[in-house]
Order: C-alpha cells, then sequence, then structure tokens
C-alpha cells in the first residue's frame, strides 16, 4: 500500500513531514500544482485540480490510502466519489465544506472577490514573517510550529497566489452547489472523516451529517484545531495506522463518473 497525501491552503507538502515520519508504511506527499514553487497551472478551477489529483493517483504503486487537508480534503472528497481511482481507503478533514449550507470563511471571501484577492496576496507577500497578519503569522496563529510556518511563507509566490484565487473562485458559493450530486452518496472505498474539536474552519455536526451520507467513519480528534498533523503527529499517525488496519484489504476502485 501507498499513504498519498495531499495539502491545502495556503500549505504545501511541509505540513505532513513529522507525521509521515510516524508511518511505518510508504507514503508520498503530493504538491498541488502552482504551490511549493511549482508553476501555475494552466487549468483554472477545482475540477481540473480533481483532474489533476485523480492522474497523480493513477501513477502511484497501489493499493492507495489516500489523505487530504484543506483543500486537498475538498479533493479526496471528489476523487473518492467521482473518479476510477483504485483507493484502498480515504480519509480527510473539513467535511463540513460538502454540507449545502456551508458558508466560505472570511479570508475565503475576501480572495472570491476580484481586485480584493489579488491585493490581499499582495499584502500577504510583502509582510515580514513575523508580522501576525503574514502568511507565517497567520499559520502560527492557527497552530504551526515556527518552522514551518515559515517554510510554507518562503513559498507563497506569486504563482501560488494566482493558483489559490483561481481555486477558491470556482467554488462559488460552496462546493456542494457544483458537486452536491456525488456527495449525497456512499463511496466505494472505506472512508473516515476527521473532526479536530478546535478547527475553526469546520463544523462538527456538519461533518457527521456529511460522514453518514459518505458511508463514512469519524474520528473526533478533541484536542486538536485546524493543523492537527503538525500539533499532534504521533497521534495522528496512530489514528490513520488504526483506521487502515481496520480497512482490510483492497476491495476494488473508488467510485467512477457518474
Amino acid at each position: 500500500m501507498t499513504a498519498v497525501f495531499v495539502h491545502g491552503v495556503p500549505e504545501t507538502e511541509e505540513i505532513w513531514r513529522e507525521l509521515r515520519d510516524h508511518l511505518d508504511v510508504y507514503s508520498v506527499a503530493l504538491t498541488l500544482p502552482g504551490f511549493g514553487g511549482s508553476p501555475a497551472p494552466e487549468y483554472t478551477d477545482k475540477e481540473a485540480y480533481a483532474d489533476w489529483l485523480a492522474a497523480e493517483l493513477a501513477g502511484v504503486p497501489g493499493p492507495v490510502d489516500l489523505v487530504g487537508h484543506d483543500w486537498g480534503a475538498l479533493l479526496t472528497y471528489r476523487v473518492a466519489t467521482a473518479r476510477d481511482v483504485p483507493l484502498r481507503s480515504w480519509a480527510a478533514d473539513c467535511a463540513g465544506l460538502l454540507h449545502p449550507d456551508y458558508v466560505w470563511h472570511d479570508v475565503a471571501r475576501i480572495w472570491q472577490t476580484p481586485g480584493e484577492g489579488e491585493a490581499f496576496n499582495e499584502r500577504l507577500r510583502a509582510a515580514v514573517a513575523d508580522d501576525p497578519t503574514s502568511v507565517a503569522g497567520r499559520l502560527r496563529g492557527l497552530g504551526v510550529p515556527a518552522r514551518h510556518a515559515l517554510a510554507m511563507q518562503k513559498a507563497f509566490d506569486a504563482p501560488m497566489g494566482e493558483a489559490i484565487l483561481r481555486l477558491y473562485r470556482s467554488a462559488v458559493p460552496n462546493p456542494y452547489a457544483h458537486w452536491g450530486k456525488e456527495f449525497e452518496r456512499a463511496t466505494a472505498a472505506p472512508g473516515l472523516v476527521l473532526s479536530p474539536a478546535g478547527d475553526p474552519f469546520d463544523d462538527a455536526a456538519a461533518a457527521r451529517a456529511v460522514a453518514a451520507r459518505l458511508g463514512a467513519r469519524v474520528a473526533t480528534l478533541p484536542d486538536a484545531g485546524h493543523f492537527w498533523m503538525l500539533e499532534d503527529p504521533a497521534g495522528a499517525a496512530r489514528v490513520l495506522s488504526e483506521f487502515w488496519s481496520a480497512s482490510g484489504p483492497f476491495r476494488g476502485a473508488s467510485a467512477g463518473p457518474r
């Protein structure tokens, strides 16, 4: 098996480094196109990012246990429900994003507003690392250790800012409005919804409702926030390893296109 990790926004694969060190399985941490110093992609929306993830997974030695965080979680849900990818299992947080009543947070709405989003990104790139309004400062405020926050600030270049704008602007008013039909069906591969109690970007009740629709288990992380993988990497690795052990052998591909 291969554990494949997908990061979110405004992040890089840096968030998975310590968690992966606690695993005894082969793992890969993908970098979203346009992030982490990679060139800006030609495509412009979340559907194309889901296509990219499905193509990446097709080239990974399987069976695959897919793990997503934040926007990586949203792409994980999309691949698990609407792509013909041979997943053994999937796990993701932020399940509330899939709820029909989900409302984007304040920063997301800035990124979704033409002009305001571009100006906001310019300010983020100009701010020094110890400024609480910088990328690093905002990440530290969400529980990211300083060294990881600084590494992700250094990666926040113009292509990454543009990729973020494209992603968020393709998900108005919310992901359910575009992908809700698939989100109402159980996935073929076993799923795990990670629900950190201290995540300000998710709602526990909405996450449980989404998990029930997808036929997924729920793992509540009572002492963790949005960056659970950095706050307690050993504990996160233990939760994932226990889920993988209980998932059993590979049973076939995930749900195909509908």
